[in-house]
């Protein structure tokens, strides 16, 4: 009786099965190798793109030799005659040749012809040594998996599955001595083992293509892991830009619109004698561009304000207050609607957002309320901090506001930190802004 054993072995993309015949009397070490080398099989690449079974060449390799060498000096003790052995062992050197110069190369190379010679030469051989040394079948374990290994498909792996297991078959029927009763003898186990050999490898093909198509679509899954990070990536450069853009304009460009409305208030009086107001307005200038340098320092450090971390938010808000009526003339003012100390005990990223939503809404202020007096007020609400800016200008339509960056900038910064910031204006009545941050914020 004999039994069945195999392994697979990939090569490029095309996985391979393996199958192979061996009588039981080769005990279970062979077995065990075989799933072994299964075991040892991936169904990646590795190195420099080699296929699996070429860095797992050198095994099969010290198999084959193993296996041929012990037939050989088996040989010597099966009583053969001297013209059997001669026959025998010129038969062995010649399947030696034809593996280490054809069949080697072909399953590197993986040529159509190399692959049918030597397959051919192999089972040719195996008849001879099987016929004229019956005890030489179980080389059929090593030439039923190299038959599967330089097979195309699935269709070529059984046809010289048959015919290695006819030719042996033949090879036995030969040494036995033609009988019926012989015949009858092999026929089952011939039967038995093409039956089950070509089942076994069309399940185990089976096994790998689905392998495969796991491969593939881990594959596609990596590709789209791949394009998933590069668009979260590029969200992620967007946001940057965008909150750099919102500081820029909160601080430097703001800053810069003082210097240039203060440059020409000191150029108007100097034009009108007035020395004593230019040089003051001239100080303004340098206290701004200075504040202006730092905040520039700053962005590039980090992105918090200078003056919040020099002062509270209450301090810097006032100051604020008094540069502006300084620089416009506009009467503002700030109060409280929470203590002190629980204005310093905020987030410092809620006193950020607060701090710039204040500066933005002054900004608006300057360049479009024409305004004569400005509240800010910041108080605590039971969801939250709120802060609100109000000006008795001239107003807008509201939602008119949405071709300008200021407005918008604010907003998103606002949303950011999961606040919400609310708009009241009509023309010649004046404008509201709130914003309204949660109670609860680590992160903006």
């Amino acid at each position: 009786m004999k039994q069945l054993t195999g392994t697979a072995e990939t090569h490029g993309d095309r996985r391979r099965t393996e199958l192979s015949v061996r009588p039981a009397w080769t005990g279970p070490r062979l077995w065990i190798l075989v799933w072994r080398k299964m075991g040892s099989v991936q169904s990646s690449r590795g190195g420099a793109g080699q296929p699996v079974w070429n860095r797992t060449l050198l095994g099969w390799h010290i198999v084959f030799w193993v296996l041929l060498g012990m037939t050989l000096a088996l040989s010597f003790s099966g009583g053969l005659g001297t013209t059997r052995q001669i026959v025998f062992a010129g038969t062995v050197v010649l399947l030696g040749v034809a593996y280490q110069f054809i069949g080697l190369p072909a399953t590197r190379s993986r040529r159509t012809v190399p692959s049918y010679v030597y397959r051919l030469v192999l089972i040719a051989s195996l008849m001879v040594l099987i016929g004229l040394y019956s005890q030489s079948v179980f080389l059929m374990f090593i030439a039923s998996a190299q038959i599967w290994l330089l097979c195309e498909d699935v269709r070529e792996g059984i046809g010289f599955s048959l015919l290695l297991v006819i030719g042996v078959g033949t090879a036995q029927l030969w040494n036995a001595g033609w009988g019926w009763s012989a015949f009858w003898e092999i026929l089952p186990w011939m039967l038995v083992s093409l039956v089950v050999s070509l089942l076994f490898g069309i399940w185990i093909e089976k096994v790998i293509t689905q392998s495969q198509q796991r491969a593939e679509l881990i594959e596609q899954l990596e590709s789209a892991r791949d394009e998933l990070a590069e668009a979260h990536h590029s969200a992620g450069v967007m946001a940057e830009r965008e909150r750099m853009a919102r500081e820029i304009h909160d601080t430097l460009a703001q800053g810069m619109t003082s210097i240039v409305m203060l440059s020409q208030a000191a150029a108007a009086e100097l034009a009108q004698g007035g020395g004593a107001g230019a040089a003051a307005r001239l100080a303004a200038i340098e206290d701004t561009a200075r504040e202006n340098l730092a905040e520039a320092r700053a962005l590039v450090a980090a992105f918090t304000p200078v003056a919040l971390s020099e002062a509270t938010l209450t301090e810097v808000l006032r100051r604020q207050a008094e540069r502006f009526a300084a620089e416009t003339g506009v009467d503002v003012q700030v109060e409280l609607d929470l203590p002190d100390d629980e204005v310093a005990a905020l987030p410092q990223a809620q006193q950020v957002v607060l701090l710039r939503s204040a500066q933005e809404a002054l900004a608006n202020v300057r360049k479009h309320a024409a305004a004569t007096q400005v509240l800010i007020t910041l108080g605590l609400a039971d969801n939250g901090v709120w802060i609100e800016i109000r000006d008795d200008g001239s107003g807008f339509t509201p939602g008119s506001e949405s071709s300008g960056f200021g407005l918008n900038a604010m907003r998103g910064r606002v949303e950011e930190s999961g606040g919400s910031v609310e708009v009241e204006s009509a023309p010649g009545r004046g404008t509201r802004v709130q914003v309204l941050i949660p109670a609860v914020q680590e992160d903006v």
